[in-house]
């Protein structure tokens, strides 16, 4: 039986992000482009989401501005209660440090340093201690014990992404965000970050927003929320790789000139 620990953050109500009315725009006159218009969703805690939509839906954008990443043009973006654009530069700093964890495409590790190391870097940066119980959790859920010593050029894709999971997940941040997180990885070790994502869930509690274009990947989440053209249109609780296809190729045939 795996170690029970409480989820970090608000109460279990509340969700862990949500964005109400959340409206984005790049440019200005003729080059301007409404990335996310008027985009209401929420994400509840301890539940693995995916995010899909065809190339430029805003499913990236929608979760660059609920991280904190990007400001709303308006709306509201929240992270538990708090509402990031009453915060200052500094204060979405920390609040990204301590509440949010990132899981991207590209592994973004040290090469000087063990994978040990980059796993407690942002720990160290901020001036805290790895809590020694729920971080010996975290590398046994990623199944990263026996390659603590080894450097990012020692260990494979697969592994290096899973380097990147536990340092998303050492600081017990109340959501981690993983955009395309098996983008540069075969079908096989994509699978397994995706078991890995997925037991951090079930077994620690954690809550995962992921953004995907890929069927097979959103089908290991508990839900799914379709954009397209940077509107929520559909959401698909419990889904399976054969009903997110469908529904992707519906809203194809929607989108395809008559």
């Amino acid at each position: 039986m795996s170690q029970q620990f409480p989820s970090p953050g608000a109460p279990v109500d509340e969700p862990a992000a949500r964005a109400t009315g959340l409206t984005k725009v790049y440019g200005k006159g003729e080059t301007q482009v409404t990335a996310l218009n008027a985009v209401s969703v929420e994400f509840a805690r301890g539940r693995f989401t995916a995010v899909m939509g065809p190339s430029g839906s805003g499913k990236s954008t929608l979760m660059h501005c609920l991280a904190g990443l990007d400001k709303v043009t308006s709306g509201s973006a929240r992270i538990g209660d708090t509402e990031l654009a009453s915060l200052t530069e500094r204060q979405l700093t920390a609040l990204r440090r301590d509440k949010v964890g990132f899981v991207f495409q590209g592994f973004n590790l040290l090469p000087t340093l063990t994978a040990l190391e980059n796993i407690t870097l942002p720990l160290r940066i901020a001036g805290r201690q790895p809590d020694p119980a729920w971080l010996e959790t975290v590398i046994a859920t990623v199944g990263l014990a026996d390659r603590l010593g080894h450097r990012p050029a020692e260990l494979s894709g697969g592994q290096q992404q899973r380097v990147a999971v536990a340092r998303a997940l050492v600081s017990r941040p109340a959501i981690v965000f993983a955009d395309e997180p098996t983008g540069n990885l075969d079908s096989r070790s994509g699978a397994e970050l995706l078991g890995f994502l997925r037991d951090s869930v079930r077994e620690l509690g954690q809550t995962v927003v992921m953004v995907t274009h890929d069927p097979v990947a959103a089908a290991h989440a508990d839900r799914v929320v379709f954009l397209a053209d940077g509107r929520v249109v559909d959401e698909l609780p419990a889904p399976t790789c054969g009903a997110v296809l469908d529904r992707m190729l519906r809203f194809e045939a929607q989108d395809s000139p008559r």
